[in-house]
């Protein structure tokens, strides 16, 4: 035990448990049964149990079977030192989200074969790291968008002229032929327009959304087209504040979503569903590149689907361009996602396992300070 926590020890046992449960950070103690003795209130919302519950407990009951932390937890009793590990993924079927921790384990001197574990949650600085990566290679595709609208949208021109051109004195072969070439140049152009979209680095025009009107208008979308074979359940924050942002753009991020979600579940699973929801998460501040301030993201909304699940070496590429799991896709859907949501100054992230997929977007909300005559850039 460290200086800091002997200085503890010797607190008041209620100025002791006001410190623990002050900390962000889930503390348990573990005692040489392996039963859990106490716990803080971060602890409890790590592992969605109050300590009541948590003490009636085997700690082994609430890691996965053969988690390094068990291990750890014995090298600790043994040789009494303070023993850390980074990266270490405590999901389980219970809480099956991915659950990345830096752990802490230290024993408790004054109570033989007590130790004392501090997990410290990786997910949200991992989740700010990738952001930046996936806003990288949104800026990748903007130049590549510039150069393809100049380069290539021209000559495409001449060569689809040139073919219409052939096609009135050709024979009926050879018109099939002609008539391909339009066509193949026209689906080329389609694509090229698509990634303009990432060379407009024009301000976002944004508001206050009320982004309940938002869900609900992509869901009758859905509805109403490529996911009328699906179940959609709402579970909806109705004291969520608005969100400052452009109304037509996020239509666009979840109806993506949306599309993407009911495409994995497929046409023929009986029992397919996607569920929206919406929440107040106070606490979770992004650094600006480039800038000293820090943007408050409380609002979540989440898209999640019974499919089945996103590949594993996909996972880290999901957001950059051209990277796609359709056979006729063009990957760039998921990549403008991230780059609207990068331009709200937001996050998006994904978490997946089999037959429970989230896409999580956290946004700012609007304030008065945020009203502006033609827009808040």
């Amino acid at each position: 035990m460290n200086r800091a926590q002997s200085h503890l020890t010797s607190f008041p046992t209620e100025t002791a448990d006001t410190v623990l449960n002050a900390l962000p950070h889930p503390i348990l103690m573990i005692g040489p049964d392996g039963k859990i003795v106490e716990a803080n209130v971060a602890a409890e919302a790590f592992f969605e149990v109050s300590v009541s519950l948590l003490r009636r407990h085997a700690f082994r009951d609430l890691v996965p079977f053969g988690s390094p932390l068990l291990a750890l937890i014995e090298q600790v009793r043994s040789r009494g030192a303070v023993v850390n590990e980074y990266r270490v993924d405590l999901s389980t079927p219970r809480t099956p989200s991915e659950r990345i921790v830096d752990l802490n384990v230290a024993p408790v001197p004054e109570r033989p074969g007590h130790v004392v574990v501090m997990l410290q949650e990786r997910t949200i600085a991992d989740k700010m790291d990738r952001q930046l990566t996936h806003r990288g290679a949104a800026r990748s595709v903007i130049a590549l968008a510039s150069m393809l609208a100049h380069e290539i949208k021209n000559p495409l021109s001449g060569i689809r002229g040139a073919a219409q051109l052939l096609e009135q004195s050709a024979n009926d072969d050879d018109r099939t032929l002609t008539r391909l070439i339009c066509e193949e140049a026209d689906r080329i152009v389609k694509l090229v327009d698509r990634m303009e979209v990432f060379a407009d680095e024009r301000p976002v025009e944004r508001e206050a959304v009320n982004i309940h009107i938002v869900l609900d208008r992509v869901q009758k979308l859905a509805l109403t087209g490529f996911a009328r074979h699906i179940k959609f359940v709402d579970v909806y924050d109705p004291s969520l504040p608005p969100v400052l942002g452009n109304r037509d753009q996020l239509i666009q991020v979840f109806l993506n979503l949306v599309k993407n979600a009911a495409e994995a579940i497929g046409e023929n699973a009986p029992d397919g569903q996607i569920e929206l929801t919406t929440a107040f998460r106070p606490g979770v501040r992004l650094s600006v590149p480039g800038s000293k301030t820090r943007v408050s993201l409380p609002l979540e909304f989440c898209v999640r689907d019974n499919g089945p699940g996103v590949p594993e070496d996909l996972m880290p590429h999901l957001f950059d361009p051209f990277v796609t799991t359709k056979p006729t896709g063009t990957g760039l859907g998921l990549a403008l996602v991230a780059k609207i949501v990068g331009d709200h100054g937001g996050i998006i992230e994904c978490e997946s396992q089999p037959r429970h997929t989230i896409f999580r977007v956290l946004m700012p909300m609007f304030t008065g300070d945020d009203a502006s005559p033609g827009g808040v850039a």
